[in-house]
């Protein structure tokens, strides 16, 4: 099957599919929600859970989970903050390197606790969740870093470019998720990833060392939430202990799962992992609309994920018969 009618008859086409037909469900009923003003609302959303969840979808696919992505990102961005408070001179575009380097390194930590003990990566995750926010509490002194401190160059990063005035962010996001889609599908290691998500018992068997590629996705999933941590300054301008990254986890991870990527492991495409980010951030932009609290969120990404999981287990459940009858 060549990739345009593989695209036309799998999953991705009926994500595109359900965020027209929601859209225009909404724009129906309240139709301000089809402007361009709410398409950029939109946009600007999706960036910070696109390019988390590109990570995210790295470590599903190899048959692990991270929660503690939401920590990263706030930890990440705290000490970037505070080093952009504490040393006002210094050049503004360190602070990318010194985020993705402090996510890098959490990450690197979790996948170390995976496979030195051989420990299941959701409760790891769940346990240094919360060691990370208790980080970015005790090194901030429970502290918010005020939008004053933060670099002017960076938070315009958020409001334009020169590029049709399209805000950087948003190019930022899209280019994570092409340069993962090239990575993903056309390097060695990508395809390593797929295969030990898909099978990890055979996976040793045809040279995969298993312990580095999970090293390789926990540490990826760690960087891209440090440069999340970052934009999030940029897009709000202000770093807060308390809430920055806060619940992020449910978000990234109802985005990836509704995009197909199986909580089994090795299945899962970028793409559907894009169009997973814009259904939900479709779903958020509508609430206000709708006279739908945006405190509900929460409640709406649990049950999405539930969904996307009984929808996997129904698809899992459909292929696995098909072969059994074509067996037979």
């Amino acid at each position: 099957m060549n990739p345009v009618r593989r695209i036309l008859l799998g999953r991705e086409m009926g994500l595109v599919v359900m965020i027209v037909l929601f859209c225009a469900a909404i724009g129906f009923y309240k139709p301000h929600f089809l402007t361009l003003n709410s398409l950029r609302i939109v946009l600007l959303l999706v960036p910070l859970i696109m390019i988390v969840a590109m990570g995210q979808m790295m470590v599903l696919v190899a048959r692990h989970v991270d929660i503690s992505v939401g920590s990263m990102l706030g930890l990440s961005a705290m000490v970037t903050g505070m080093m952009f408070r504490d040393l006002p001179q210094i050049w503004w575009p360190l602070g990318f390197i010194v985020a993705i380097g402090v996510g890098a390194a959490l990450g690197l930590f979790n996948g170390a606790l995976v496979t030195i003990f051989r420990l299941p990566s959701i409760i790891v995750t769940l346990g240094t969740l919360n060691l990370f926010r208790g980080l970015t509490f005790i090194i901030s002194d429970a502290r918010q870093v005020d939008r004053q401190y933060v670099p002017s160059a960076l938070k315009a990063m958020s409001q334009t470019s020169p590029i049709f005035g399209i805000p950087w962010i948003i190019m930022m996001a899209l280019s994570v998720a092409l340069l993962t889609y090239v990575f993903m599908n056309h390097t060695r290691v990508g395809r390593q990833i797929y295969a030990l998500g898909s099978n990890p018992e055979a996976a040793p068997l045809r040279g995969i060392e298993a312990n580095r590629v999970t090293l390789f996705v926990f540490t990826m999933s760690g960087a891209l939430s440090g440069l999340a941590g970052i934009m999030y300054a940029s897009r709000w301008g202000f770093v807060n202990p308390s809430n920055t990254g806060a619940g992020f986890e449910f978000q990234v991870i109802a985005a990836v799962v509704i995009g197909g990527v199986s909580i089994n492991g090795g299945v899962g495409t970028v793409l559907g992992t894009v169009l997973g980010v814009l259904l939900l951030g479709c779903v958020a932009a509508a609430l206000p609309f709708i006279g739908i609290a945006g405190t509900t969120q929460n409640a709406i990404y649990g049950a999405v994920i539930l969904i996307a999981l009984v929808i996997d287990r129904s698809v899992r459940q459909h292929g696995i018969s098909s072969l059994a009858v074509r067996a037979s």
